[in-house]
């Protein structure tokens, strides 16, 4: 039996765990033994993996303690392929496989635009950034990028080949039945004292920029009866509450912290709005989608414009446009929207779908 590894630095909520938790889930089911190793064992998404699923804890905060644990995991499991996903991790999982004397096939996974996630996050010189992937990254077997933009960006911090670089997308469709949501569900979720429920889904961060989408909802017209709920927790919350409060919204907006299962919340919005300023690739965009809700999106870097086809599945606003954002957002209130279509467009980010590419990169497809 082939046997894959995924290495992650843990199982918290975010988009890049998410997608890892369904490749595994699908791959054990396709008769792959799976490994999930990770630096510490910990996090909300834990219990989404299938208890059949093997996970290692790495009992390691620290990047450069993985590398001796990661060799000795190497050693004794010998698996045939390596997914490292979430620089720095990616660069210490090639650096301990070259030392194992590279056991099995080793590949790297990005899902983010590094060169501003340096700049606004991880908070490193860029050029410290283009020298561990300059002189990492070459050695993989291969490279996956989730979106056109995160390869452009990583090909010019790196200096790597195009060629080197394979974009697979996100798997996130699950091909899941959609139920029929009643009235009384509804209003159980949302209330009853709004004609229309925008939703947004994503940690309380700079990233997300809510503060954008905020000052949007707010100047939308007192006609459009709406109500904002953010699903998602983070450090910035004590920092939106206060906009809110300044912006006279608490009886219209929503912080309702994580949500393990957002699905239900999809179901019953009117509208899905997604505010950030840089994206990877944007799994709740088709979250949206599956669910047949509208979107709007600001036009980051990197993944909305892709999902959505440059506006033929949703629309487009410039980041940190909130003026933009308020009008598209009025507009796609009053707009038909031909859900049908919308679904079908998740359906080009299945699981299925998407695992097989992954596999067909690994090699692995005809092994199974």
């Amino acid at each position: 039996m082939r046997k894959i590894c995924i290495l992650l630095p843990d199982l918290r909520g975010g988009g890049a765990e998410r997608l890892n938790i369904l490749l595994a889930n699908y791959w054990h089911s396709s008769g792959i033994k799976v490994d999930v190793v990770l630096m510490k064992k910990q996090g909300r998404l834990i219990n989404l993996l299938s208890p059949k699923i093997s996970v290692i804890d790495l009992d390691t905060k620290k990047i450069r303690n993985t590398i001796p644990r990661i060799v000795k995991y190497l050693k004794q499991s010998r698996p045939d392929v390596v997914l490292s996903a979430m620089w720095p991790l990616t660069s210490a999982a090639i650096i301990a496989w070259l030392f194992s004397g590279k056991i099995g096939k080793l590949f790297t996974s990005d899902h983010i635009v590094l060169s501003i996630e340096c700049m606004k996050n991880i908070v490193i010189p860029l050029p410290l950034l283009a020298f561990s992937l300059k002189t990492t990254y070459r050695y993989a077997d291969g490279i996956i990028a989730v979106s056109l933009g995160v390869k452009k960006d990583l090909c010019s911090i790196s200096g790597l080949s195009e060629n080197k670089v394979k974009v697979i997308y996100n798997p996130v469709s699950q091909a899941r039945e959609i139920p029929c949501i009643s009235i009384s569900e509804r209003k159980k979720l949302w209330g009853s004292d709004f004609c229309y429920n925008i939703l947004a889904v994503g940690s309380l961060k700079l990233q997300k920029d809510y503060e954008t989408l905020l000052k949007a909802f707010s100047l939308m017209s007192s006609d459009i009866s709406a109500k904002l709920v953010i699903l998602g927790d983070g450090p910035l919350r004590t920092d939106i509450e206060k906009i809110i409060l300044q912006l006279g919204l608490q009886k219209k907006v929503v912080l309702h912290g994580f949500c393990l299962d957002p699905y239900p919340w999809y179901l019953t919005a009117d509208l899905f709005v997604l505010s950030s300023q840089w994206e990877g690739f944007g799994n709740v965009i088709v979250e949206a989608l599956e669910c047949g809700t509208p979107v709007v999106s600001t036009n980051c870097p990197s993944g909305p414009s892709e999902i959505l086809e440059n506006g033929k599945y949703g629309t487009l606003v410039p980041v940190g446009d909130y003026i933009k954002l308020s009008n598209a957002m009025a507009g796609s209130l009053i707009q038909e929207h031909d859900k049908f279509l919308l679904r079908k467009r998740a359906d080009d980010f299945s699981v299925s779908i998407i695992s097989g590419q992954y596999l067909d990169y690994f090699k692995l497809s005809q092994d199974v």
